[in-house]
């Protein structure tokens, strides 16, 4: 079911440029679309992010599963993942955050941005992943609507 939830979100997002992807004007959603880590077929998921002076900032809670969301997984095997903010299509590049930089970003600005984030940690008993996205250039690129559009 969920598979098919996530299909719909990214026939939504796409068809109607990111508009009503949160539910809310407060959480920002974008597209990401990664190459599959064991195929290599472009996957999409719709991603919560911050925007920061380094980046944009995800992470991987999976709703609170035992193991790293497939989507993050895909992330740190890809070099680079096409990202779509509304009607803006970028190329960027994944770095995850480790150690004390890791846990500085998701106290300090993570969950400052939104505390009922850390109820998803709790449950899965995991460290949270969290990445900085940063153009891989400034150009704008047009987006491959024939991309798979479910997690690997």
């Amino acid at each position: 079911m969920l598979r098919v939830g996530n299909r719909v979100g990214v026939w939504m997002y796409r068809t109607l440029n990111g508009r009503l992807a949160s539910g809310s004007k407060d959480v920002h959603v974008l597209l990401l679309t990664t190459p599959g880590r064991r195929t290599g077929v472009p996957r999409s998921t719709g991603v919560r992010y911050l925007e920061t002076d380094e980046g944009l900032l995800v992470w991987g809670t999976g709703s609170g599963s035992r193991q790293d969301p497939d989507w993050f997984r895909n992330l740190r095997a890809a070099r680079t993942s096409d990202v779509q903010t509304g009607s803006e299509h970028r190329s960027m590049q994944a770095r995850e955050l480790t150690g004390h930089e890791r846990a500085t970003v998701w106290t300090d600005v993570i969950l400052r941005e939104d505390p009922r984030i850390g109820r998803y940690a709790t449950k899965a008993r995991r460290t949270i992943p969290i990445a900085v996205l940063t153009p891989t250039h400034n150009r704008t690129r047009t987006p491959d609507r024939d991309q798979a559009p479910t997690a690997d």
